[in-house]
Parts: structure tokens; sequence; C-alpha cells
């Protein structure tokens, strides 16, 4: 069975995309909250045991480190990757939020959209969302780097991983990077072009 490696999750209660349905789904966060299988710093994953994992999918982590951290992380990501394996990063997407900041003339406090766990506001999307870190008490749920979908592609590349995807959506930057140019399944689940 393919296994992945949910970096910064939060609960295995948050459902993965479907395309991990097949996947031995393993929960890794800093958080002991969350029940997570491994309680985890990411910038230490290459503490971890190397190569156990097909895919890594990291949902609105990877802005929870400084930049100069960002590369850590990313070097973790290639440590517990098979030679065949992928990772799948969901990012806010900055310079979208920038451009709804000036088109609506929004202010920091103001809410830029509704979500299931309540209104965002753009202070929220920047640095980090204000209720879970006052709640928690807990200066990790802070922002501390922002992607761009041309930044996140260039970050990717950098750190390492030979073939990068991204696409935006809805607020967020999407990528999927390949340690090796994705096979033909993969390729079929992600619905990728043949280059």
């Amino acid at each position: 069975m393919k296994r992945v490696l949910n970096v910064g999750g939060n609960s295995k209660k948050i459902p993965l995309p479907p395309q991990y349905a097949e996947f031995e789904h393993l929960l890794l966060d800093i958080d002991p909250r969350g029940m997570p299988d491994i309680v985890c710093d990411a910038r230490s994953l290459t503490t971890l045991e190397a190569g156990q994992f097909d895919a890594v999918y990291c949902s609105h982590n990877l802005e929870h480190y400084y930049r100069h951290d960002v590369p850590k992380v990313l070097a973790g990501f290639l440590h517990v990757l098979k030679d065949d394996g992928f990772a799948q990063i969901r990012v806010p997407d900055i310079k979208e939020v920038m451009r709804i900041v000036v088109e609506r003339d929004l202010d920091m406090d103001d809410v830029l959209y509704q979500s299931p766990i309540g209104p965002i506001m753009v202070l929220d999307v920047l640095y980090g969302y204000g209720a879970e870190i006052e709640q928690s008490g807990q200066d990790f749920f802070g922002h501390k780097t922002g992607f761009t979908q041309h930044f996140l592609d260039k970050t990717l590349k950098n750190a390492g991983f030979s073939k990068v995807y991204t696409g935006t959506a809805s607020f967020e930057v999407v990528a999927l990077a390949f340690k090796r140019p994705p096979n033909l399944a993969t390729r079929a689940l992600f619905n990728l072009p043949v280059d």
C-alpha cells in the first residue's frame, strides 16, 4: 500500500483530497492536540527514516515557517520521499490577496472571504488565523512567510524537485513537486499533461 505523510495537517478528521483514498495516511504535526501519528516540527523531517513515503501532503503549513526555514522543510520532504515520490503543497496566494485588497479597498480587519470555520480577515491570511493563535496561545500557528505561484515554483525547484506543476484557485497556490518526472499512473491520478 502506498503511504502519504500529511505534514502539519492538524487532525485526521480533516479529509485529504480524493487522490489519496488508497494511501495509508500518516499525520505529522508539531501540535499533539490533533493526535498525530508523529509529533515533530517539519524542520526536523530529516531525523525520520529516509525514503519511506510515496507522497507528502502539506496543506496551509509551509507559510508557518520563516523564509530561511522553508528550504529545511523541503529538504525534509525530499528526504522522506521515495525516489519516485512527490509532494502536494497548498499555501495562501498572497498575490491574489493583495489584488483583492486593492481592488475592494479592504483594510486589515476586513473580511476577505467566508470559510467553514467562519470569516477570514485579511490579517488572518497574512499573519495566521488570529482566533486559533489566541485560543491556543501557540505562535507556531502564525504565518511567517508568503508565496505567490511564481515564488512557490522557484522555491520548490531550488530545493531540488525535478518537475513542478503549479496552479491557483480560491486564494491559494497549489503545487505538485516530483523528485523525478512523474510516472503514467501519477499523471493519470492528478490529470497531469504528458510533456
